[in-house]
């Protein structure tokens, strides 16, 4: 078993132990809970768990160059764990409110939560609308999970010295802020998007995928991570530098497998984001490249449930022969060099470095 597989494992640990105590508390109230307690369990198992290991890597980097300081420390071990579990609990929320504003059916080949409660109350006959029921319900599941991420982050934080608890909690907060606005901007935008100019609606699609991917998903965890070792300023930043990079290249990554992403990998249906009408850059590249007199068919296809298979191939064959996808797969590569050349310049453990720059060139290169 190598490092990353052993620290999901943790992770895994970390996170059941938690649940299993919020069982106990859920169940004192009401019986019905059950449910969210079984949900919660299955939601929580596998996974990536990037945004856990890049905190993970940021803490250990920083460790690594602290004279005098154990690296088995097992109560600083037990730390970490706890931000990353914590970390891992607050985007099971954020996936689970997420498939209720895309209207999706599957999470990693599994109904999403929502059509689980759906399902639930359907099966058992209960009265009135199902789908309304189902959707309610994993609102509430998803508000569930957001508070116990704040009780397991904050109550981990409060071990530290507040040195390190209070940069540590201002990346959290920040983080919480920073990934609802790219949601709601990711939501205005399959609205708001006509009118805009190509330009300003690639400068739009850059600033979603920052606030609700990049800096959630690599930039924030990684910061947060090194704060709670008492990382210096340099450290921070030269993780930022990196953790923005990555993280574009990550979202980039993500919005390509939207389109041609084959779903026996990754769970989801191949050109799902189409039929969601997500704006993202890959279409705003492709919609700038195309003669004004096709815009106005290609604009009536981004949205639209009913895109049948041929429709998405069309799509997808349209995408390739502006060049968007060879501009994307550009912006990718280039974003990939400057995380992993900030990564080389910094004063980070050997360790870490070697193992970032090994997750830079996997996230860029992934197929689910």
């Amino acid at each position: 078993m190598n490092e990353t597989e052993h620290l999901r494992d943790q992770l895994q640990l970390r996170i059941d132990q938690f649940l299993i105590e919020h069982e106990t508390i859920l169940a004192r109230i009401a019986p019905d809970l059950a449910t969210f307690s079984t949900y919660s369990q299955s939601f929580l198992r596998g996974g990536k768990r990037f945004r856990a290991i890049f905190a993970y890597w940021g803490w250990h980097g920083v460790r690594q160059t602290l004279p005098g300081v154990a690296q088995d420390d097992a109560k600083a071990l037990h730390t970490i764990l706890g931000v990353g579990a914590a970390l891992e609990i607050f985007h099971a929320a954020a996936l689970a409110h997420d498939d209720i504003l895309d209207n999706s059916d599957t999470r990693r080949g599994e109904p999403a939560i929502h059509r689980r409660f759906e399902k639930l109350s359907a099966d058992a006959g209960w009265r009135g609308d199902h789908a309304a029921f189902g959707v309610g319900s994993a609102i509430l599941f998803g508000d569930m999970l957001l508070s116990w991420s704040d009780e397991l982050m904050y109550t981990t934080l409060a071990g530290l010295p507040e040195s390190a608890a209070a940069p540590a909690r201002a990346e959290y907060q920040q983080m919480r802020t920073d990934v609802t606005a790219g949601q709601y901007l990711d939501v205005l935008e399959e609205s708001a998007w006509f009118g805009h100019s190509d330009e300003e609606l690639i400068e739009r699609a850059r600033t979603i995928l920052t606030y609700k991917s990049a800096k959630y998903s690599v930039e924030v965890p990684l910061a947060l991570g090194a704060s709670t070792a008492g990382a210096t300023p340099a450290q921070i930043e030269a993780l930022r530098e990196y953790g923005l990079a990555v993280g574009t290249a990550f979202q980039l990554r993500d919005d390509i497998l939207g389109v041609f992403g084959d779903a026996r990998v990754t769970g989801k249906p191949s050109g799902d984001d189409l039929r969601e009408g997500k704006r993202t850059l890959l279409v705003a590249l492709t919609r700038r490249e195309l003669p004004e007199h096709e815009r106005p068919a290609f604009d009536a296809q981004i949205g639209n449930p009913d895109l049948g298979e041929d429709e998405i191939l069309a799509l997808q064959k349209l995408m390739h022969d502006t060049g968007a996808v060879a501009e994307t797969e550009r912006i990718i590569a280039e974003s990939v060099a400057a995380g992993r050349a900030a990564l080389a310049d910094s004063t980070l453990g050997a360790d870490a470095r070697a193992a970032l720059d090994a997750l830079a060139v996997h996230m860029s290169a992934r197929s689910a």
